[in-house]
């Protein structure tokens, strides 16, 4: 009669074994889902005080709880299942090898060395479907502070900038690769005004701060000052689509498009000359900004340097010079004489025109790759964007470090800064809106999905603290720029 040896009835033994748990396995699994579908059923049929929409939506995301879970528990199980094989593989090549035993020592390294391994396999994989079911919740959180309110849609190019004015009314503006700029009504998104005056890309737009006057910078390598009246028009009531007849409802979805390819309504106004022309850039001018006051302008611009005009002489004041290549972006101080400049040369210099006889600037360095915009808080702190995925916060005081760092997971584009609050919205290249408070905690991000949200690169952001309707606004290269309700008491409070 054979006899059996060890080691194969040790594997058969380990074979019985594993046979024996997966039935058990199967058993567990097919008595949870029969008490989880009867426990689902039964809080289905129970009474609640919740709205149909919030308790399907609870019941679909602790559905996906659920599965997250069950799926990480069979993955432990096979990892397990790995372990003890591993072990079993050990323990036959202690006893064999070189026909002589390992000692416990080497045996003992070996096994923790690929037990280590499979543990560092373990907290991977529950890390990464713990994160599933976090950001289940994240998202749900961000879509009941942060609302989609309104898209303006007409530019047939990327719109590089977006601002709002600081008067009544109170409207939008947009700066598009179509060479043109724009002026929206923010509650009904119709087109109030358009500005082709320009014979290359409108790279940004500026309103002044107390006139109905706006400031555009332009590929053309000038800036242009024009004149704007517009008329706010009546908000429309709601349209019911069910009463309406099949043409109708073809042209209800073709207005609501978001292909950028729709006509602008015939009656708006169009401007094609501008009241003032500033020229004294060899290049693309990329930016401008009105100073405090509004008596003087700066530009920005490829060929490295910035220039401060008068306005009302449209003459050339100061050039400002110093960075090493091209200038991405300007800004000013809302309540102060100081210009920021930042550059692809990987830094950003404070302008200081405070005292008429002294033009000192500080070089600001700390970033790895262009600075793509550096914008002033209402206090003494500047916020600076790159395309190192980084974004830092520095004190104007202390310019040797910054005083927080945010990273990011994609390149950063023109930041705004809220200045009430004191938020910082980041547009990236991913197609993201993140906020962030002063202090590099994130808060939250802007819901996005096929159906909301950008689809493609964001380029800038802009707050509006005033306005009840939307209270900050987004454009970016699909052609759209995005009204937002950010529900900041809420937000703050979540933090």
């Amino acid at each position: 009669m054979p006899v059996e040896s060890g080691s194969s009835a040790t594997a058969r033994q380990v074979k019985q074994k594993r046979k024996a748990h997966t039935i058990s396995i199967r058993r567990t699994n097919s008595t949870e889902q029969e008490r989880v579908t009867s426990q689902r059923e039964m809080l289905e049929g129970q009474d609640s005080k919740l709205p149909p929409s919030i308790r399907q939506t609870l019941l679909e995301l602790f559905g996906q709880i659920e599965r997250e879970f069950e799926n990480l528990y069979i993955e432990n199980i096979e990892l397990r299942r790995e372990i003890e094989t591993l072990n079993d593989r050990l323990t036959a090549e202690g006893q064999t090898v070189d026909g002589g035993d390992l000692s416990k020592g080497q045996l003992k390294a070996k096994a923790s060395h690929s037990t280590s391994q499979l543990s560092q396999k373990l907290k991977t994989t529950y890390k990464a479907s713990t994160s599933k079911i976090v950001s289940s919740f994240k998202t749900t959180t961000s879509r009941a502070v942060c609302q989609l309110v309104k898209e303006y849609i007409g530019h047939r190019d990327g719109i590089w900038d977006v601002s709002v004015t600081r008067l009544q009314p109170v409207v939008l503006g947009t700066a598009s690769a179509d060479h043109t700029a724009m002026l929206w009504s923010i509650e009904t998104g119709k087109c109030l005004l358009k500005y082709v005056g320009h014979a290359g890309s409108v790279n940004s737009i500026k309103f002044h701060p107390s006139e109905q006057v706006a400031l555009t910078a332009s590929g053309d390598q000038t800036a242009h000052i024009w004149r704007y009246i517009v008329q706010l028009p009546t908000p429309q009531p709601v349209i019911d689509t069910n009463q309406m007849s099949g043409e109708e409802e073809v042209d209800f979805s073709d207005k609501d498009e978001a292909d950028g390819d729709a006509e602008l309504p015939s009656e708006s106004p169009t401007i094609r000359v501008p009241s003032t022309t500033l020229k004294s850039h060899q290049g693309v001018v990329i930016a401008a900004d009105w100073l405090v006051g509004g008596k003087q302008v700066v530009t920005a611009s490829w060929d490295r340097t910035a220039n401060l005009y008068d306005v009302e002489t449209s003459e050339l004041v100061h050039s400002l010079t110093g960075h090493d290549q091209e200038l991405t972006h300007c800004c000013t101080h809302p309540t102060q004489r100081l210009v920021v400049t930042s550059s692809r040369d990987t830094t950003f210099r404070l302008w200081d025109f405070r005292d008429p006889s002294i033009h000192s600037v500080n070089v600001f360095q700390g970033h790895t790759d262009t600075v793509t915009s550096a914008v002033f808080t209402v206090g003494d702190n500047v916020v600076s964007g790159s395309d190192d995925r980084t974004v830092k916060v520095w004190d104007l005081k202390n310019m040797r470090s910054p005083i927080a760092t945010i990273r990011t997971d994609s390149a950063v584009n023109r930041i705004s800064v809220s200045v009430s609050q004191r938020i910082i919205a980041l547009p990236h290249d991913n197609r993201q809106v993140r906020l962030f408070d002063m202090s590099g905690v994130r808060l939250t991000r802007l819901p996005r999905s096929n159906r909301q949200g950008h689809r493609r690169m964001v380029c800038c952001t802009a707050w509006s603290e005033d306005n009840p309707t939307c209270n900050l606004f987004s454009c970016g290269f699909d052609r759209q720029a995005i009204g937002w309700n950010i529900n900041i008491p809420a937000l703050l409070q979540e933090k």
